[in-house]
């Protein structure tokens, strides 16, 4: 059986500069509700975000940093959000691949939940839900990171 990981030795393994943002974060988001499940990956953890049984936001480790996913299934209801993103987070989404599901159902694994429909900067977007809204954890995308989450968090709480 898997070891339980402690959050704070997560939060241990994390950049400094990015430790106070990833606890404020926790504290918010248990706040809203959601779980937390942390697990061993090839790179680092993996430590998920639930809102009833739905993954909102994920943190994972690669050669450049930690990154979030954030999970954007409500994301038209806070289009505004998109609009305040730097040009560096901005640039992420539009380097995201598209969703093939979205251009040809048959392109795609027939059990994937769909990628998001959506605008950002006067363009129409259909990106892959997987990599659609991925940022690089740093204090500069804090704050932008920060609403989305909690933005898509607090979607889900209001009912999907």
């Amino acid at each position: 059986m898997d070891k339980k990981i402690d959050f704070n030795e997560f939060v241990a393994s994390v950049a400094a500069e990015n430790q106070d943002f990833v606890r404020d974060l926790h504290e918010s988001l248990i706040g809203l509700g959601c779980k937390i499940e942390i697990k061993t990956a090839k790179s680092g953890y993996m430590v998920s975000y639930i809102y009833n049984k739905r993954t909102i936001a994920n943190y994972v480790f690669r050669r450049k940093g930690m990154l979030v996913r954030i999970y954007g299934v409500h994301v038209n209801r806070y289009e505004e959000v998109l609009e305040t993103l730097p040009d560096e987070m901005i640039h992420a989404v539009e380097k995201a691949p598209i969703c093939k599901r979205m251009a040809d159902p048959d392109a795609c694994n027939p059990k994937c939940s769909m990628g998001y429909d959506f605008w950002l900067k006067g363009e129409h977007y259909q990106k892959c839900r997987s990599s659609a809204f991925m940022f690089l954890v740093c204090p500069q995308n804090h704050p932008f990171i920060r609403t989305l989450v909690l933005k898509e968090a607090e979607a889900w709480g209001m009912g999907a």
